[in-house]
């Protein structure tokens, strides 16, 4: 399980310090793609195969399905941990989760995330959290 926030940079070339904790979870090899809200979904490989085994059962004549599958696939790639501990984010991703210089790398459980801290600034205001409590009560999680 993923938890805890750290900060770090990316310098120009796309390379990113993992900490060492994701890194001990996450394996030699692991998948990195688009996600939700603007950041990126890092997935070691044991949860990436049972993510896209829910993706492939999908159905295909689904339009909104197949948009879905389409977002979270084509922007996957493998990534490998350096020897200093960095992987290279694909410009493409950089891109997408407008990673410029400074980034937050939170765990989410069965996930990473990455984030521009300025985009994560904005997203991570707390003050509806009663309301959000209530609702996930409805949803069955009882606190």
């Amino acid at each position: 399980m993923f938890m805890g926030e750290y900060n770090h940079t990316i310098d120009t070339k796309g390379r990113l310090i993992i900490p060492s904790k994701f890194r001990e979870a996450l394996g030699d090899t692991f998948v990195v793609t688009k996600g939700l809200d603007g950041c990126l979904f890092v997935y070691d490989n044991e949860e990436w195969k049972a993510f896209e085994e829910k993706l492939k059962a999908l159905p295909l004549t689904n339009k909104d399905a197949r948009k879905f599958v389409r977002f979270f696939l084509a922007g996957a790639t493998e990534a490998e941990v350096d020897k200093q501990g960095r992987i290279l984010v694909p410009n493409v991703l950089r891109e997408f989760a407008d990673l410029q210089k400074d980034v937050v790398l939170i765990g989410v459980a069965s996930r990473i995330e990455i984030w521009s801290s300025e985009r994560f600034e904005q997203t991570a205001s707390y003050d509806d959290m009663d309301d959000i409590a209530e609702h996930m009560a409805q949803l069955g999680l009882g606190i």
